[in-house]
């Protein structure tokens, strides 16, 4: 059987310019096809005019260009939302399926992407985790969703385009770093067609430390976002057994005061609020303490439902006595609010299979 040709998106920029020079062109060549790509967005080289047609025969004889269908789309509407939440299924080029969604709200288009297929992590409350982990995304893949996100956006609303990426989707981005990091090069290059600002660009981690002390170093723009779900380490740990005993919070907490401090911007704390584990006023304690030692500010969630679990979504009562709580010790306090749990699209459902929101 005839081996598929390497999808020439699926390089980054400096594996572009590598696989030119092996074929006796000059490096700038790269950057050209790389624009051709990623801003113009090429379905197939004989649409590269700027090259020599003996340059688009020789790529075409090594490469393919592959971009990512869209398998299915589910919708829903939120309250109080004009534009319904959009959730898109997407198959890649080896036939795994990725999930992405749109989230429309009054002032925003967010599109939630993905970094990996499945997550090795395996919180038990997160349908990702219960897929177990095929393998990480390229850069490309991850632009690509972005694209297909933006597409539906412009279907929807002609000129209209995402206003901002949230790197929330399956997967754990900073377990794929160097990939996350060029699809944003990819997303935030001047003058391409598709540019957004760093600064709208969200990545969510469980709290990988080297990374995040990585990213503290970079010189990137971008926000952070935690999953800490406790701030006591045996309770985090029966939530996160794999995150919480690789990255303990003692360590964790050095890296973000490191982070706030290095790059001068809050760390967002994602708290996802489960009945009768981490709700009470103890454990709004124990968070505010360990808030207070870095710049920061607490997203609270509510657990979206999947198949048997054992969790289940806190009472609305605890939700604002924790939060007044947290409040009172002059802490920055939001209540993040849940989109797409209908079709599976909210934090924790996303799964290409295997897991589903009861009904």
């Amino acid at each position: 059987m005839t081996q598929p040709l390497q999808n020439i998106t699926d390089l980054t920029l400096k594996e572009l310019q590598q696989a030119l020079s092996t074929l006796g062109e000059p490096s700038f060549r790269a950057t050209q096809i790389h624009q051709w790509l990623f801003s113009h967005r090429a379905a197939t080289f004989d649409e590269m005019t700027i090259l020599s047609l003996a340059l688009r025969k020789k790529l075409a004889e090594s490469f393919s260009i592959h971009q990512l269908s869209a398998v299915t789309y589910q919708e829903c509407f939120e309250e109080g939302c004009e534009n319904p939440t959009q959730k898109i299924l997407l198959e890649l080029q080896d036939g795994n399926q990725v999930e992405s969604v749109l989230i429309a709200s009054e002032n925003r288009m967010t599109g939630c992407v993905s970094s990996q297929i499945g997550c090795p992590l395996q919180c038990p409350f997160c349908a990702t985790g219960r897929m177990g982990f095929r393998r990480n995304l390229t850069a490309g893949e991850i632009t690509g969703q972005v694209y297909a996100l933006n597409d539906l956006v412009a279907a929807r609303e002609p000129g209209k385009a995402l206003t901002n990426i949230v790197f929330m989707g399956m997967g754990e981005p900073l377990l794929n770093t160097d990939n996350v990091i060029e699809a944003i090069e990819n997303l935030t290059t001047r003058n391409y067609r598709f540019c957004l600002s760093q600064k709208r660009i969200t990545i969510s981690t469980v709290g990988v430390i080297p990374e995040i002390l990585r990213l503290a170093k970079s010189g990137m723009k971008t926000k952070l976002a935690v999953s800490l779900h406790s701030a006591d380490q045996q309770k985090r740990e029966s939530l996160m057994p794999i995150a919480a005993r690789q990255y303990p919070l003692a360590e964790l907490g050095k890296a973000l005061s490191e982070y706030s401090s290095s790059t001068g911007m809050p760390v967002t704390i994602v708290y996802l609020l489960l009945r009768g584990i981490n709700d009470s006023l103890d454990d709004a304690k124990i968070l505010a303490r360990f808030a207070k030692t870095f710049l920061c500010k607490i997203n609270l969630i509510d657990y979206n439902s999947i198949n048997n679990s054992k969790f289940k979504p806190v009472y609305s009562a605890a939700r604002e006595l924790f939060q007044q709580y947290l409040m009172n010790a002059g802490l920055h306090v939001t209540v993040r609010k849940s989109y797409g749990t209908t079709i599976n699209a909210a934090c924790g459902q996303l799964a290409t299979v295997g897991i589903q929101n009861p009904q």
